[in-house]
């Protein structure tokens, strides 16, 4: 299963965005085809925060266009949202942020990688080059040609 990080969601969604090109159809790409594919929680979240946010985005999204893409995002029958199991602190995320040894911001990345590791995610398409913390978690940035596995 592929899961798609925030900021890959967020160029896919603003058109303004110099990558919504390839970020949209690798969303679409997922988003209509039978495979499974993954948002986590938190990127859901934090997509609407980041895209409704006018500091961020001049204009902003407006409330009922951010929640209106994420609805279309969690229509498609394929998708599996990540949550938080129950153990999902002992049984994953401790030990990732011991490993990296994280603290502060980064336990966000942390747990993001968390959620994909524990749903049974073999790849993530981010641009965040923070996720190499992490190597049991395969990324990619679809916006590039490369891929990065580590």
């Amino acid at each position: 299963m592929i899961a798609v990080d925030t900021n890959i969601l967020v160029y896919a969604h603003r058109r303004d965005s110099e990558w919504h090109d390839p970020a949209a159809r690798a969303v679409k790409d997922l988003s209509e085809s039978s495979a499974p594919w993954a948002i986590a929680w938190p990127c859901v979240y934090e997509f609407y925060a980041i895209v409704t946010h006018p500091k961020i985005y001049s204009p902003p999204s407006t409330p009922d266009e951010a929640r209106n893409q994420l609805d279309a995002w969690i229509e498609s029958p394929s998708l599996v949202l990540l949550a938080e199991s129950r153990g999902f602190w002992h049984k994953r995320l401790s030990d990732l942020l011991e490993v990296a040894r994280l603290a502060g911001p980064k336990v966000h990345d942390a747990r993001i990688a968390a959620l994909c590791l524990d749903g049974g995610v073999r790849e993530l398409l981010s641009a965040d080059r923070d996720f190499s913390r992490f190597p049991d978690l395969t990324t990619r940035n679809p916006l590039l040609r490369e891929r990065h596995s580590k």
